[in-house]
């Protein structure tokens, strides 16, 4: 079996969750090819090729892909689809948006968001929120997985030498364009990647409260900001900030959850964290039934003290 895994890249380094799909293609078995579209990502490429277990690179280059639209990627996959047997990617937003497209091209069926490998043709991926696991069989020959990447642990991303062969871009599909982007930038970690993460919910209040409690303390402890889906919809933090089903899946060693009330959609972005933490001042609060620790009190009061004892 042959896989080829799509590389999610920012033109110099490949992102975390493709080191965690290439762990889950190597469950599978067999060679796995790294594709990295872009352009002028040939830092990108050659990242790659020293990625643990990874036998080949692909590389395409051309101005049309710098914006990493799925319609001009899938069309790319699409192209070198007939020597692989499988076709993954990590469930990013940038998988989810490349993949469903790749699977109907091709006329099969997407399996999403797998967690663990049964067999080559075999997998589990979670259902009703998060709340059950389901065992699927693919049978159509040519597969297109996404992968979850709290479910594999992440390959190394040094110790690999791939050779990095070229392959010709398919011409512009001109259906969309990338006019602009606006990236966040902070200090902190990123959310995915973050061994700790500091969430605050709609019991923060406003966008003021969020920066002066939760800000300090994620400071304290080298942690990333997550927000639940009602303080993202308050217009408390911008949606990249968002924990949950529609936002990111983390599952850090630490996860510290700040006036969140632990709504389904929330739960399933980060119950398979390590250890929970939850203050809120409800004491039936829902969030309380996952949490390995938890504190009834009024945040505003807990988490400067917490700060306080934190030095």
């Amino acid at each position: 079996m042959t896989i080829l895994v799509i590389a999610e890249h920012d033109h110099t380094a490949i992102k975390g969750g493709t080191l965690n799909a290439i762990a889950a293609a190597q469950k599978i078995g067999g060679d796995i090819h790294v594709l990295v579209a872009g352009h002028n990502a040939a830092p990108a490429a050659q990242a790659a090729a020293q990625i643990a277990g990874v036998a080949k690179v692909l590389h395409a280059d051309a101005p049309h892909l710098a914006g990493h639209t799925a319609e001009n990627l899938a069309a790319l996959v699409v192209s070198v689809a007939g020597g692989y047997d499988c076709i993954m990617a990590a469930a990013t937003g940038f998988g989810k948006n490349v993949s469903p497209r790749i699977a109907a091209l091709l006329d099969v069926a997407q399996v999403s968001e797998i967690v663990e490998v049964v067999a080559p043709d075999t997998f589990v991926r979670p259902i009703y929120a998060g709340n059950g696991l389901a065992t699927v069989q693919a049978k159509d020959a040519k597969k297109v997985i996404t992968v979850r990447a709290t479910g594999f642990d992440a390959v190394a991303a040094t110790g690999g030498s791939a050779a990095v062969e070229s392959v010709a871009a398919t011409p512009d599909t001109g259906l969309s364009n990338v006019t602009g982007q606006e990236l966040s930038k902070s200090d902190r970690p990123e959310l995915t990647a973050a061994r700790i993460v500091v969430s605050g919910g709609r019991g923060v209040g406003n966008a003021e409260n969020f920066h002066k409690l939760l800000e300090p303390l994620a400071a304290k402890l080298n942690a990333a900001l997550g927000a639940s889906r009602a303080a993202v919809d308050a217009g408390f933090v911008p949606n990249d900030y968002q924990v949950g089903q529609t936002g990111k899946i983390v599952a850090p060693d630490l996860y510290i959850a700040v006036g969140i009330s632990g709504a389904i959609q929330h739960l399933a972005g980060m119950k398979d964290s390590k250890v929970i933490v939850a203050i809120n001042k409800d004491a039936d609060a829902p969030i309380f039934q996952i949490a390995d620790y938890g504190l009834v009190a009024d945040l505003f009061e807990a988490v400067p003290a917490l700060i306080a004892e934190l030095g």
